[in-house]
């Protein structure tokens, strides 16, 4: 398998094994002009298998939201074929429209042009609460 380096761009490194096309469609990366990566269950010392995504440009997304939905990912931004920058994203202290509140009787469940805020309420668990009824995000 021959995947090229990645002169201007960011590679979203130690992604649980499984986990990179939820990441994939989250940021919507099929409908980017440039190429992406895609690379399932290699092999890694630290987590026996993990998934890495390459993405030949640099985009505007919400990378912080990655957070939350894989806390151990890391972030690689790529300039002229030069690591600039390297991080962790953090959980970020408010998700809007990230997750849905199941709560039957939640106001977003019919006001649908409501968006769907959740608030951290414990970082510690990872806890979110929806904006609205405090229901807890599963």
């Amino acid at each position: 398998m021959n995947i090229d380096s990645i002169k201007n761009g960011i590679v979203i490194d130690h992604i649980k094994a499984g986990k990179s096309m939820e990441i994939y469609r989250f940021l919507g990366l099929d409908t980017l002009p440039c190429a992406v990566a895609v690379i399932q269950n290699a092999t890694s010392r630290r987590m026996g298998k993990k998934d890495i995504i390459k993405i030949d440009s640099i985009i505007d997304a919400p990378l912080n939201a990655l957070g939350f939905i894989d806390p151990d990912i890391t972030i690689d931004v790529i300039t002229d074929g030069v690591l600039k920058e390297k991080y962790h994203p953090e959980l970020p202290d408010e998700l809007v429209d990230i997750i849905k509140c199941h709560n039957p009787r939640c106001i977003t469940s019919t006001e649908q042009e409501l968006s769907q805020v959740f608030i951290m309420t414990d970082k510690a668990e990872r806890c979110y609460r929806c904006k609205y009824c405090e229901t807890k995000a599963k």
